[in-house]
């Protein structure tokens, strides 16, 4: 059968390589037998020639955002534009190697989603111990190992994807978020190893000890939608084990004399435990009714 496939570009300030990534990807497309596609830009409100540039581009179908919205909505904005079921998502500063669409497109029919691991790529020293502690958190709320939560070489299917926009997050979180949720609902994933180019200029956002926290907190919500045992199970049992040592405590060193606070977690390890169940269960008829 024909392939089709419609290609989303996020582009904000990409003038130095929005060209040249346009270029690489419709010469590796062009040898692709039996393959039908559309290239699809979403300016991002870009304060510098992006928008200028791209209207010379022949070939392109261009989406502008009269204010800039963040990654994650110029993909929403992609997605719902798309005329194609198999949607790309490939990234316009350049670091994204057209040369792996075709092994991705091999294992599109039978994946929900195909995402590229990077090799290689660690990213500025400063941001690793935040990154390693993002990436086991993900592994222990998905019961999976992960090899890349965010990298945004993607291929996804959009009559899946869809089901996700009103979760999925307007920033960069928006990777991650994606493939959570698709593991959580047990859609197949399939990772796919890549390198890719080193980045032309600078990045396009600033990353601060806040955003760490923040995707911290996306990655906890994630999961609660899917699995919030995952999540509910360790609080209730750190807060059953302090009640057992409050309780020690209060036997040897208060003449068997309970105090409030060794009450107020047991009973708050007792409650979390059973609203986590409740969650759980919720969760589980939501899948079953979409199903």
């Amino acid at each position: 059968m024909r392939k089709q496939l419609s290609i989303i570009i996020p582009a904000y300030n990409e003038e130095k390589t929005i060209i040249s990534t346009i270029e690489a990807l419709k010469k590796e497309l062009s040898k692709i037998s039996d393959l039908e596609y559309e290239i699809i830009v979403v300016n991002d409100a870009s304060k510098d020639r992006t928008e200028e540039i791209l209207k010379n581009v022949i070939g392109i179908r261009i989406i502008d955002h009269q204010q800039n919205k963040g990654y994650g909505a110029s993909l929403k904005t992609g997605i719902d534009d798309a005329k194609f079921n198999d949607l790309l998502f490939f990234d316009g500063d350049g670091q994204h190697k057209a040369e792996y669409i075709p092994e991705m497109l091999q294992y599109s029919d039978d994946f929900a989603m195909v995402s590229g691991t990077r090799t290689g790529y660690k990213g500025p020293i400063i941001r690793q111990p935040g990154k390693k502690l993002l990436r086991s958190l993900a592994n222990y709320l998905t019961q999976q190992k992960i090899p890349d939560i965010n990298c945004g070489l993607r291929i996804v299917k959009k009559d899946q994807i869809s089901k996700f926009l009103h979760l999925l997050c307007n920033g960069f979180s928006f990777s991650t978020t994606s493939l959570l949720l698709f593991i959580g609902e047990s859609l197949p994933v399939k990772y796919i190893p890549i390198t890719i180019n080193k980045r032309l200029g600078e990045s396009k956002s600033t990353i601060k000890p806040r955003h760490a926290i923040d995707t911290f907190v996306i990655i906890l919500r994630t999961i609660m939608v899917s699995s919030p045992l995952r999540v509910f199970l360790p609080i209730s049992t750190l807060l059953f084990l302090g009640a057992v040592i409050s309780v020690g405590y209060d036997l040897f060193f208060r003449s068997l004399n309970i105090t409030d606070i060794t009450l107020l977690l047991f009973m708050s390890s007792i409650l979390i435990f059973f609203f986590g169940l409740l969650a759980d269960q919720m969760a589980a008829i939501r899948k079953e009714i979409k199903k």
